[in-house]
C-alpha cells in the first residue's frame, strides 16, 4: 500500500483521528491508569478498517503509539500495544468484504467485532503479563470487553451511514489499489479458523492459568491477587500467540 500517496495519506487520517479521540479519555476516565481508559475511539480502527483496508491497520498501531506518547502512558506495555492495534485495524478488512447498505449487512460485523476485540485483548494482555506489568486476568479481559462494547455499539451505524458518501468519493481502498495488491491468500479460510481458535483459546487459557493457577481473578479483582511476568501463563498462551501470528500471514 505504501506505493499509493492517498494511501499513505488515509494513514495518516487514521492515525490523527484514532490518537485525536483517544488522549482526552486517558485523563478523563482511565480503567487503569497508565495502561488503558474507557475508549469511544476504539470504534475507528474498525470503521477505518472496512472503508481504507491495509492504511488503518498501520493507522490503529501508529495512532495508538501517538495516543500514549502525548497522552503520558508510553513504555514497555505500548510495544505490544502496537501489535495489538495493529491487529485490531488488520482483521476487519482481511475477513470481510460487504457492501454495508442494509441493517442486515451491518450485523455481520458482530463476529467482526468480536475477533478483532479479542484479538487485540489476548495480544496486548499477554505481552504486559510477559514482561511483569499487569495481569492478564485484568488488562487482557479490559481491553477485550472495552473494544468490543464500543465497537459494537458504535462500528454499525457509524459505517452504515457513511458507507455510501466514502464510496462516492472514491476513497475506499478497493477503488484505489489495483487488484494485483489486493490478491486473497489461497490459505485465507485457514486463517480464519486459526485466527478464532488462537483467541477464543488465547482469553480462555489466559483466564484459566491466572485463576487456578497464579491466583489472578478476573479483571479488577486480579489487582489484588493477581501475579504478572509469571513464566508458566507466558509459555501456556504461547501457543494461541503463534496461531493468531500464522493467521494474520495467511489471510
Amino acid at each position: 500500500m505504501w506505493k499509493y500517496t492517498r494511501m499513505i495519506v488515509l494513514t495518516a487520517l487514521s492515525a490523527s483521528l484514532y490518537a485525536a479521540i483517544l488522549i482526552p479519555f486517558k485523563v478523563i476516565i482511565p480503567l487503569i491508569p497508565g495502561f488503558t481508559e474507557l475508549r469511544p475511539a476504539n470504534a475507528i480502527p474498525i470503521l477505518c478498517s472496512i472503508f481504507f483496508g491495509p492504511a488503518a491497520a498501520w493507522g490503529a498501531a501508529i495512532g495508538n503509539l501517538i495516543g500514549d506518547t502525548l497522552g503520558g502512558t508510553l513504555g514497555l506495555g505500548s510495544i505490544f500495544g502496537l501489535f495489538g492495534n495493529f491487529l485490531y485495524g488488520y482483521i476487519p478488512y482481511k475477513i470481510f468484504s460487504y457492501k454495508i447498505d442494509s441493517t442486515h449487512k451491518a450485523l455481520r460485523l458482530i463476529p467482526v467485532c468480536l475477533i478483532s476485540s479479542l484479538v487485540c485483548g489476548v495480544v496486548i494482555g499477554w505481552g504486559v503479563d510477559a514482561i511483569g506489568l499487569i495481569p492478564f486476568a485484568a488488562l487482557g479481559n479490559i481491553i477485550f470487553l472495552n473494544n468490543l462494547i464500543v465497537s459494537l455499539i458504535l462500528c454499525p451505524i457509524l459505517i452504515k451511514s457513511l458507507y455510501p458518501r466514502i464510496e462516492r468519493w472514491g476513497i475506499m481502498y478497493k477503488d484505489i489499489m489495483d487488484r494485483k495488491d489486493l490478491s486473497t491468500s489461497k490459505f485465507s479460510l485457514l486463517g480464519k479458523i486459526f485466527l478464532w481458535i488462537g483467541g477464543v483459546s488465547g482469553i480462555i487459557i489466559g483466564n484459566l492459568l491466572s485463576i487456578g493457577i497464579y491466583k489472578s481473578a478476573l479483571l479488577s479483582y486480579g489487582f489484588s491477587r493477581g501475579v504478572s511476568g509469571e513464566i508458566g501463563l507466558t509459555l501456556g498462551m504461547l501457543p494461541s500467540i503463534c496461531l493468531i501470528a500464522i493467521a494474520a500471514l495467511l489471510l
